[in-house]
């Protein structure tokens, strides 16, 4: 799979274009854990996924960690190019959550490319506002939906991305993805345990009812 397979608007650069961001594109392939942005004053450029996953998080004052959203196979990320986006004052830290391979876009390259192809500035535009749409999404689960429904989602969301039931995770990245406190998350977990919904071990959740987490997910109540 290659760089012109994966980037979506390709076909709409002309041939001037495409050499100029195909002779400024860096690959890497990044080990779990790997830390490939880290907040505003580093503008490392634009990542396009090829293989793996990615987590895009923002940190509290007091070291708390929120997931806003992941990347997957041909996602790509705006924010850790936030240089080139004067708008944009929050910081966000770019994690790889498993082995990833990715192409990095040179920002200062991207960012001629928007001033004079209004399919890219379109293209922007759109990934921006989905980026927009997810953190507000989040913040309306941070504010209004109950911890344990919130637990629910994610679990079931975790589940489905790792194909299977067996999630290998500690309540602490858990509570890192849904900027709690680890002792939160174990207390809500064994509540799940004890209601038949979840078997606890070390370093696993084992999902034993899913449709019981569909069911509280959805409650509205």
């Amino acid at each position: 799979m290659t760089f012109q397979d994966c980037f979506p608007i390709w076909d709409r650069l002309d041939a001037d274009q495409q050499a100029r961001i195909l002779g400024n594109l860096a690959f890497r392939s990044v080990g779990k854990g790997t830390i490939l942005h880290n907040g505003n004053a580093d503008c490392t450029g634009l990542l396009l996924v090829k293989s793996g996953q990615l987590r895009a998080y923002i940190l509290s004052d007091e070291g708390r960690e929120i997931t806003i959203y992941r990347l997957f196979d041909r996602d790509l990320c705006l924010l850790s190019a936030s240089c080139i986006m004067r708008s944009i004052q929050f910081e966000v830290t770019i994690e790889a959550e498993k082995d990833t391979e990715i192409w990095v876009i040179s920002p200062e390259v991207y960012q001629s490319l928007m001033e004079v192809s209004a399919p890219v500035a379109n293209y922007t535009n759109e990934l921006m506002a989905s980026r927009f749409s997810e953190v507000m999404w989040l913040m309306e689960q941070v504010m209004w939906k109950s911890m344990d429904k919130r637990l629910a989602a994610f679990l079931l969301e975790e589940a489905a991305i790792e194909g299977t039931s067996a999630l290998k995770i500690t309540h602490e990245t858990i509570a890192n993805h849904l900027g709690s406190h680890r002792e939160v998350v174990t207390r809500m977990l064994r509540y799940f345990q004890s209601e038949g919904m979840v078997r606890l071990s070390r370093g696993m959740v084992q999902l034993l009812d899913e449709e019981k987490l569909r069911r509280l997910q959805d409650d509205r109540a």
